[in-house]
């Protein structure tokens, strides 16, 4: 298996946007994580961390925008990035311009297929779907570009489930029929006889938002809702007073149905032939999910047969449907123009929603609506923020401390904590993101964390210490090891010859505690410098007169003893980067044995 290598030089990435799309960059004129001793002034790189977005004319990210989208919504996109509306693009013409774009948001129109993200060039880091549904985004393509998902599920609830319980009782009462009639120049008040709806059973199929939203509507208007949801909580069910049961149970029992699930392999087709013949004589379908989980023309031969008595359709399996399209243009089936979230209020809602959801992630933060990465609920993801960040410091320290050269193959990540259950996969795609993006042109996020892990040859374990005390904490610390490589900083090596970093958060900060066996106490935030050196008075002094001469602002310092006047390991955090002149000023400290500087 081929192992992960630290080079020697490195060439700047280009154009990858915000703090998510951080990339690393070694240039010929800065050394890779500077080192000096007494004996070597300099060996190695310093290592310079460059936002790509420093590359554009503008500093900031692109995002494409393919579909019309909400005022509000474009009004907090231009608040961060340069904002390009081009509505209605070809789908060459969405490939040719996808290679300038950091973000892409659409809606259900366009196809983001395969095609676009090899088209990106590794550029394109999130696409947004404003709406519920990313049938029309490949998943498994995004994820293998490590492009992040993220989609707008709340913002359109209501709009949704009212658009389905219009149709409900438009359908029930012959609304649209009996409009084009009189429209027309007829008065055909024997034929639009309708049927009640207090009384009936709705079967919802799919409990999801809009589902149970649905559900809501119709037990006020009088129905029995039954619902089938395999992955739907019963208590919450309950508490709506609806019944869940099987698939074949609720088809069975409906005198109307309505369908409100995502469009998979699972759900394709869902109403055809075998399941219409499953269903009352004179069952009433309302869908407005989409078209796809209906086979549109086993439910013509349903209608002609009379085994389906009406049907509501607001979603269509080819978008626009052809004119000619029989369900479309047959006398008992009510259709609207995908119509389910049209309302101005959900427009804002979902443009608003979506817009937040990209511009947090081209920010880096972790997003809650991600649909291809591990899915963590809102409160988990406030909780764990700052230890996704300790834990990908952690991992970009411990990189910065191998020597050019070496091969990394093998990382340990050690997670203390007093919560048996405790869910590490944020925790270990961002110790990944901080291994490997330093060395690597490969931008690591929490969707393609274990993929790039794995294409690079790099095994990650983790080990779960469990302790004593309150479950208030999630985390006491977390320990990151790489093993069978050299160190260029020889004090960050463990007896047992593994690069050793540890680290905890106090007071919600990041903090760096212990490197090899040295015990410090730094916070993550800016660089660091460390030094090892003979323990002795004036040091601080000494090395901090150097930084105040180069105008470079110390925010914390601790030193990590063996015993007095033994060795010891300073760690200076610094705001700014010192010039290589002063970083080999520090190492030439008597005293001072080897130094390192870490750019975080």
């Amino acid at each position: 298996m081929a192992s992960l290598k630290i080079p020697t030089l490195k060439t700047p990435s280009h154009s990858l946007s915000s703090k998510l799309s951080l990339r690393s960059a070694f240039s010929a004129n800065f050394p890779n994580s500077a080192h000096f001793s007494r004996s070597q002034p300099q060996r190695g790189r310093v290592l310079i961390i460059t936002s790509a977005a420093s590359s554009s004319s503008s500093n900031k990210p692109t995002v494409l925008v393919a579909e019309k989208l909400g005022e509000a919504g474009l009004t907090l996109l231009k608040e961060f990035a340069d904002v390009d509306c081009s509505y209605n693009l070809s789908p060459e013409e969405l490939r040719s311009k996808i290679s300038l774009c950091d973000a892409l948001i659409v809606r259900s129109g366009t196809k983001v297929n395969r095609a676009v993200f090899e088209s990106s060039g590794g550029r394109l880091k999130v696409v947004g779907r404003a709406g519920v549904g990313i049938d029309n985004v490949d998943l498994a393509a995004a994820t293998e570009h490590g492009c992040l998902v993220v989609n707008a599920p709340t913002a359109n609830t209501v709009a949704a489930a009212e658009h389905g319980i219009a149709l409900l009782a438009a359908m029930a009462r012959n609304v649209a029929q009996a409009d084009a009639s009189i429209k027309s120049g007829k008065w055909q008040r024997n034929k639009y006889v309708g049927v009640s709806l207090v009384g009936k059973t709705l079967a919802v199929l799919g409990f999801g938002k809009v589902g149970s939203e649905v559900a809501r509507r119709a037990k006020g208007l009088g129905m029995h809702v039954i619902a089938h949801d395999p992955y739907a909580p019963a208590e919450r069910a309950r508490a709506i007073g609806v019944e869940l049961v099987s698939f074949d149970e609720a088809i069975g029992a409906a005198d109307f149905i309505s369908m409100h699930m995502p469009l998979t392999p699972a759900t394709s087709n869902m109403l055809n032939n075998e399941t219409f013949a499953k269903m009352k004589k004179g069952v009433r379908i309302v869908n407005v999910a989409r078209g796809g989980v209906v086979d549109e023309e086993a439910l013509v031969r349903a209608l002609d047969a009379g085994i389906v008595a009406q049907a509501a359709l607001d979603v269509f399996s080819e978008e626009p449907p052809k004119q000619d399209n029989k369900l479309v243009q047959h006398e008992m089936v009510t259709v609207t123009p995908h119509l389910g979230a049209s309302t101005m209020e959900a427009q804002e809602g979902v443009a608003i929603e979506i817009a937040e959801a990209v511009v947090g992630a081209l920010k880096g933060e972790l997003a809650a609506t991600a649909v291809n990465a591990p899915m963590v609920p809102a409160e988990v993801l406030l909780e764990l923020k700052p230890y996704v960040i300790l834990a990908e410091k952690l991992g970009r320290l411990a990189v910065q401390l191998v020597a050019g050269g070496s091969g990394v193959k093998t990382v340990k990540v050690s997670y203390a904590s007093s919560r048996p259950d405790l869910d590490t996969r944020l925790l270990r795609a961002m110790i990944t993101k901080g291994i490997i993006e330093p060395i690597s042109d490969i931008y690591v996020n929490l969707v393609n964390a274990d993929y790039t892990a794995k294409q690079r040859g790099l095994r990650i374990t983790e080990e779960h210490i469990h302790l004593d005390g309150s479950h208030e904490i999630p985390l006491e610390f977390i320990k990151v090891q790489i093993a069978n490589v050299k160190s260029k900083f020889a004090s960050a090596t463990s007896k047992s010859g593994e690069i050793k970093v540890e680290g905890r958060v106090k007071d919600g900060i990041p903090h760096l505690t212990k490197v090899g066996s040295f015990r410090v106490d730094v916070s993550l935030e800016g660089s660091i410098i460390l030094c090892r050196q003979v323990d002795q008075p004036g040091m601080i002094g000494k090395v901090g007169s150097i930084l105040g001469e180069e105008n470079v602002n110390v925010s914390f310092m601790s030193v990590g003893r063996v015993a007095p006047r033994k060795h010891a390991v300073m760690a200076i955090g610094v705001d700014d980067q010192p010039r290589k002149e002063s970083l080999k000023r520090i190492g030439e400290v008597p005293a001072i044995e080897e130094s390192v500087f870490l750019k975080l």
